[in-house]
This record gives C-alpha cells, sequence and structure tokens, in this order.
C-alpha cells in the first residue's frame, strides 16, 4: 500500500508540474498568442500522460485522479479501504507538482490564481470533459488496455481544445491548480463548481460503463497485462 500511495503521488506530482510547468514555459514563449500557448500546454500535458501512466501503471493503476479512484471503488474493482489513500496521495503529489513548477520559475511556493473559469458554460464543460475521460479510461482498460496511456493522453490533449474550461477533468488537478496564479492557475472561487461537475461527470460515466460495456466488472488499467 506504501509503494502504491507513493506511486500515486509522484505520478500526481509529475503530472502537475507538467501541467503548470509547460503552461508558464508556453505563455513566457508564445509572445502573447494564447492559442500556441494553449496548444504547446496540451501537448505536454498529453505526452507527459503517456510517460507517467507507463511507469505508474504497473505499481498502482496510475490512477493520478481521484474521479477515477473513486469510479474503481464504485464498480467494486478497487477496494474502498485503499481509496482515502490513494485520494489523500493524489491530493499531496498535486500541490508538490505546482510547488516544484512554481519554485522552478522563481514564483512563490504557492500563490493563489486570479484566472476566473466560471459560469454554466465552464461547469459543464467539467461535466463533459470528466465524463468523456471515464469512458475512455473504462472502456479502453476492458478491451484495450495496452492502449490506455495513449489514449488517455490523447483524449486530454484534444480535450484541451474542445471543452471551455480547457478540461481539468480532475479534482486533485483542480485543487493544486488554484495554488498558482498562472497560465494554468483556476481562481480558488472557482474550485468547488469545478469539483462538483468533475464527480458528477464521473459517476455518470461510470454508471454507464457497468451498462454499456455488458459487465458491472472494469479492469485496473494495467490489471490485464501485470
Amino acid at each position: 500500500m506504501v509503494r502504491r500511495a507513493a506511486a500515486e503521488f509522484l505520478g500526481t506530482a509529475f503530472l502537475l508540474a507538467a501541467i503548470v510547468g509547460s503552461g508558464i514555459m508556453a505563455d513566457h514563449l508564445a509572445g502573447g498568442n494564447v492559442a500556441i500557448a494553449l496548444l504547446a500546454n496540451a501537448f505536454a500535458t498529453g505526452a507527459a500522460l503517456v510517460a507517467l501512466i507507463l511507469a505508474f501503471g504497473p505499481i498502482s493503476g496510475a490512477h493520478f485522479n481521484p474521479v477515477v479512484t473513486l469510479g474503481q471503488a464504485v464498480l467494486g474493482t478497487f477496494p474502498w479501504r485503499r481509496t482515502p489513500f490513494y485520494v489523500l496521495a493524489q491530493i499531496a503529489g498535486a500541490f508538490m507538482g505546482v510547488a516544484a513548477s512554481n519554485k522552478m520559475f522563481g514564483f512563490p511556493l504557492f500563490f493563489a490564481s486570479t484566472h476566473a473559469r466560471s459560469g454554466i458554460s465552464q461547469i459543464f464543460s467539467e461535466v463533459v470533459a470528466t465524463f468523456g475521460l471515464l469512458v475512455v479510461i473504462w472502456s479502453c482498460s476492458r478491451f484495450r488496455a495496452s492502449a490506455v496511456p495513449l489514449a488517455v493522453g490523447a483524449y486530454i490533449a484534444a480535450a484541451y481544445w474542445f471543452t471551455a474550461s480547457t478540461s481539468f477533468a480532475n479534482p486533485a488537478v483542480t485543487l493544486a491548480r488554484a495554488a498558482s496564479n498562472t497560465f494554468a492557475g483556476i481562481r480558488p472561487a472557482d474550485v468547488p463548481g469545478f469539483v462538483a461537475a468533475q464527480l458528477i461527470g464521473g459517476l455518470a460515466a461510470t454508471l454507464l460503463c457497468s451498462w454499456l460495456l455488458q459487465s458491472s466488472r472494469v479492469p485496473d488499467v494495467f490489471e490485464s497485462e501485470y
């Protein structure tokens, strides 16, 4: 359990370092071109997800996301007794990754974001983004586990562009990004709406897939191979 939690901590930390760090770098180099900055941020995040799932999947399943962990528990494929350890490790790792990114670029370890992400369109975008992410994970895990890393990385990179919120789709990511007043940040006041939307989207996808996949059991990400 300690090794699994450590893998979730490290994986989530590096994921946030990739999200926030690439956002800072892209914003700095794009010369005010937001489209170029977002493209670079999306590519770096998707690529990092592929690498991190491949690296940590055999150890912990590479959830890196409380919604994924809770979904597995609801489906009965992940023990409820392990769930708090995973979620705490993911949140702590997320804040560690943000702190590392802020420090690498000369900012305070934590400083509250002023980037407003509010409104019905943003909230609905997070429902859609999280719903789609979990459908991709559950379906690929069930039928083509080896494709999960590429599928998740590709989906998140694409969802940066087809959702108004730029697809956070992860409560740990959302909480931690509020502590960085940079390109990838989110105003703390907007966090509760995003997290609620992510939980709704994740639960809806989990319930749908338990029927759609014709099985109440969806394997863990790397279960069929390791």
